[in-house]
């Protein structure tokens, strides 16, 4: 997200915010600082405004007055919808933060919806749905009854499910990319739904998807429980993590996603209720031309028994033992 992209309302301050920009391209960071500052002066409300100065001021090695910029964010907009916490995150100035505000991941792919689809796969060579509907295949379930795709985003997750489905439920916390999936008529309804503030899934649901969703969640607990309670012995549980290989349970990456341990997915999965069939470490995207490696991950909800490709109630799998 461009935060500029937020006119100040004063043509002065405006003018002055281009010239910054320039010489933060030029990268003389400090002078892109001093005169952003010169420019918030004009427009001392400009909440925008006073995000990028903190971004210049962080460059210029001036931290103490970028936290104090990021404060300001916070001050004129308590939704943050620029998410100026995870910056303060990032920098060590707000700790314990367990999720992306829900303003900031709202109005950044509402800001992103028009484009998404262009710059996510065909630039940055994302591949997350494909990558778990390979998975989901090897599973050996090719028909599912109702599906839910939590942030469902502008469809590309739909796509893949949509033969496969009987009834295609789509939730997004942003508006725009929802116009973007109707318009694919792919979904039999869609709805705007915050994960954060979801109380339940509708009944009946045989699987639940989560593409590229999880690195805006943070601490997944209360997701998967979520899920888990709302799911039938059976039913399936496919998403995606970004991946780090540290001791912590997740980080917050200077990209202000979160990404997350193997064991701490494998443990929150286990205590939920969930057996793992598939667990996968894959390249996810690229950012900043760099591989995004991530996690593939499919399970079934306990009280099921995967037998050679098929999922067979233990009931079941308990007469067929006795036959045997």
């Amino acid at each position: 997200m461009n935060p500029l992209f937020f006119s100040s309302g004063n043509l002065l301050a405006d003018r002055r915010a281009e010239y910054a920009e320039m010489l933060f391209s030029a990268g003389d960071h400090k002078a892109a600082a001093e005169l952003m500052g010169e420019a918030l002066a004009l427009a001392p409300a400009w909440v925008a405004g006073h995000f990028r100065h903190g971004e210049m001021l962080a460059e210029a090695g001036e931290l103490a007055a970028a936290i104090e910029a990021w404060r300001a964010v916070l001050r004129l907009d308590p939704e943050d919808r620029l998410g100026a916490a995870l910056k303060l995150e990032l920098h060590g100035a707000l700790p314990g933060l367990q999720a992306a505000p829900s303003a900031f991941v709202e109005t950044l792919f509402d800001q992103y919806a028009d484009q998404f689809d262009e710059a996510l796969v065909e630039k940055l060579g994302y591949c997350v749905p494909e990558l778990l509907w390979s998975a989901l295949k090897k599973l050996g379930r090719d028909q599912f009854a109702h599906a839910v795709d939590l942030g469902c985003g502008t469809g590309l997750m739909g796509e893949r499910l949509r033969a496969a489905t009987s009834f295609l439920e789509g939730m997004d916390i942003s508006g725009e990319m929802l116009k973007r999936a109707e318009t694919k008529r792919i979904y039999d309804r869609l709805s705007r739904e915050d994960l954060a503030q979801l109380g339940a899934l509708p009944g009946g649901v045989d699987l639940v998807t989560a593409a590229d969703v999880f690195m805006y969640v943070g601490a997944l607990a209360p997701t998967i429980d979520l899920v888990a309670a709302n799911l039938q012995p059976g039913a399936i549980f496919a998403f995606s993590v970004e991946s780090h290989d540290g001791p912590e349970e997740m980080v917050l990456r200077p990209s202000r996603r979160y990404a997350h341990s193997p064991a701490h997915i494998r443990a929150l999965l286990g205590a939920a209720g969930f057996d793992i069939t598939s667990f996968e470490h894959a390249t996810i995207r690229m950012d900043r031309g760099e591989p995004v490696e991530g996690l593939i991950v499919v399970a079934v909800r306990r009280g099921a028994a995967v037998v050679t490709g098929e999922v067979v109630m233990l009931e079941e799998a308990a007469e067929l033992t006795e036959l045997q």
